[in-house]
């Protein structure tokens, strides 16, 4: 436990062991460079190439020859922090994203007390509801109703996230590191989260909530409870991913409303 904000920045989740865990159980082949920086492997329409997703690249020239020395194939590079790489010979492909990341704190009331306003008023009514709330290891069923819920809702909104099976094998290939926060109204669930873990940090993955759960703020409820658990067994840092200020206004507002920091 610790009493002040950690000075080590978060560890990115597409960097971390459990995520190369993930992948080989799904039968795909990452590389771990030298450097400890995992690299993909992909083909698109027959065109090979590389990934070095969310990499911290202290040393850009070493890493990106380390990777060459591994692959002939264009190296798609996404780096934690906006770095210029074209002395290197890259090419900017998409500009620099933000996201969200959360301090945590072992001491709730230093949490509540960075809260927002209105997200702390949706907190204290979310209370108030009569939810019952629960925590559990993620269930290794591809029919778990949020799961479900999840895949539909990409499908109205046109985006895509992990594919179900990537997640599954998280869940299945590091004890507790995929623990599912669950709401329910009665007997009916209402809403659930999914938080994943590697090292000192958290990673919001998946949430959905019914309108039933919107009604009585359930996935405050249930965001608020996962950074007091995630607080409590030893994670530095809630990475809430993306924020898109333009497009999903309301996403960004819950997550920065939280007291999370934009990155």
């Amino acid at each position: 436990m610790f009493d002040c904000a950690p000075t080590m920045p978060p560890m990115t989740l597409m960097q971390s062991a459990a995520f190369e865990a993930a992948l080989r159980a799904c039968n795909h082949k990452p590389v771990r460079l030298s450097c400890d920086t995992l690299m993909l492997r992909r083909t698109v329409a027959g065109v090979p190439f590389a990934m070095l997703p969310r990499a911290t690249l202290s040393d850009p020239a070493r890493t990106l020859s380390l990777a060459r020395k591994i692959t002939g194939a264009p190296i798609l590079v996404s780096p934690v922090q906006p770095a210029d790489l074209s002395v290197h010979g890259a090419l900017p492909v998409i500009s620099p994203a933000q996201q969200a990341v959360m301090s945590l704190n072992a001491n709730p009331d230093v949490m509540r007390a960075n809260l927002h306003g209105k997200w702390r008023n949706r907190l204290k009514h979310a209370e108030k509801a009569g939810l019952r709330v629960r925590h559990h290891p993620m269930p290794r069923r591809t029919d778990h109703w949020l799961l479900q819920a999840d895949a539909a809702q990409q499908r109205a909104r046109r985006y895509r996230n992990w594919p179900v099976p990537l997640t599954l094998g998280f869940a299945a290939t590091t004890p507790r590191a995929a623990i599912m926060f669950e709401a329910f109204c009665g007997a009916d669930p209402v809403a659930a989260l999914l938080i994943l873990r590697h090292g000192d940090t958290a990673t919001y993955h998946i949430g959905h909530t019914t309108t039933a759960g919107r009604a009585a703020s359930a996935h405050t409820l249930l965001m608020w409870t996962a950074m007091c658990w995630c607080a409590r067994h030893g994670h530095h840092w809630l990475d809430l991913g993306l924020i898109d200020t333009r497009h999903a206004v309301g996403l960004a507002r819950f997550k920065l409303g939280t007291g999370a920091d934009v990155m």
